[in-house]
């Protein structure tokens, strides 16, 4: 019944301004446009760009809908009137473009910036919580996005972020555990980056013999792939495995993540035996067979893994790779006494 309410309500709440850019899409692809006076220009400029959001923010401001998503109801308005108002008639779109639309972006631009900083300063105000740019950036884009684009955006962010601003060493607390040290992910990341660079070069060079825009298409995605790969391998040293008051956070970068309770861990074995071919047996480790783990984890109840770009994998066993198992296995033990 309240799935049926929900989704009932998220018609009306998505559907009524699509129904209303539908309209003034028929009106603009009409003849009634067709030497239209300047004052009919801006009637529907301002239909498009202020509103329709306007509508749209009415009927979301009492929902869980993030408020911002205002924006991209805006962004869609002026998409829209670029695309189908005549060239004549986009005066005051030219004017949204060059003077309103830049104030929007610096401003959530600054607001995700504050959400973030003021994320991070909560951390560091949680015994046992260590400072963490993804989660404060996923909890940041969780109250300005809709959820289901939350988690992949801010993956995308914290790609950019740990790939190219953040290189400084990170500095390992007594509760916290690399896993990057003495396995050979790295290495495995780093040589999957010069192969795309290398192949990228030799398809660029054969493709653009028969089409510039397809060989610099598939070069800008190559290029894009590898900053990608890069990312990934810089945040696996800035997101240590921690070991909280009740908690172990488990970290694999930005790849994968999950928090169990200690009171939920069975015991923690140290071994390197093949998983079980089960649907509860996982590694922590995106990669699979291509990383070895040393350490097992056994849980009493099953979990959730949150993979790359909020992908959801369920386990009770779990395998992973720790630089310091024996040490790791001592202080979880001790803190399931």
């Amino acid at each position: 019944m309240n799935k049926t309410i929900s989704l009932n309500r998220n018609l009306i709440n998505f559907g009524t301004p699509l129904s209303l850019f539908g309209v003034l899409i028929l009106l603009m692809k009409s003849s009634f446009l067709t030497g239209s006076s300047d004052a009919i220009n801006l009637a529907i400029t301002a239909d498009l760009l202020l509103t329709v959001p306007l509508v749209y923010f009415l009927l979301i401001r009492k929902t869980e809908i993030p408020k911002t998503t205002v924006v991209p109801m805006m962004i869609i308005g002026l998409l829209i009137g670029s695309y189908l108002l005549p060239q004549g008639s986009q005066a005051y779109l030219t004017i949204f473009k060059a003077w309103v639309l830049p104030v929007i972006e610096v401003s959530l631009l600054l607001f995700v910036t504050f959400k973030v900083r003021k994320a991070i300063k909560t951390y560091k105000g949680v015994k046992g919580a260590t400072p963490d740019f993804f989660n404060a950036l996923k909890n940041t884009c969780r109250e300005i996005l809709p959820t289901k684009l939350a988690t992949p955006f801010a993956t995308e962010v914290a790609v950019m972020y740990y790939g190219f601003i953040h290189w400084s060493a990170r500095s390992l607390q007594e509760h916290e555990f690399t896993y990057h040290k003495r396995s050979g992910t790295p290495a495995l990341l780093g040589i999957f980056i010069f192969i795309i660079g290398i192949e990228t070069v030799a398809i660029h060079l054969l493709l653009a013999s028969w089409s510039n825009i397809a060989a610099w298409v598939l070069t800008t995605l190559s290029i894009y792939t590898g900053v990608q790969l890069l990312g990934f391998a810089k945040s696996l040293s800035q997101r240590p495995i921690s070991i909280r008051k009740n908690s172990l956070a488990l970290k694999y970068g930005i790849l994968s993540e999950v928090e169990v309770s200690l009171s939920d861990i069975d015991h923690v074995e140290l071994s390197r035996k093949p998983l079980a071919k089960d649907s509860l047996s996982e590694k922590l480790s995106p990669l699979g067979e291509m990383e070895s783990h040393n350490v097992i984890i056994h849980l009493t109840r099953a979990y959730e893994l949150t993979s790359l770009y909020g992908k959801k994998k369920t386990f009770k066993v779990l395998g992973l790779h720790i630089d310091q198992p024996k040490v790791f296995k001592e202080r979880v033990e001790k803190g399931l006494l």
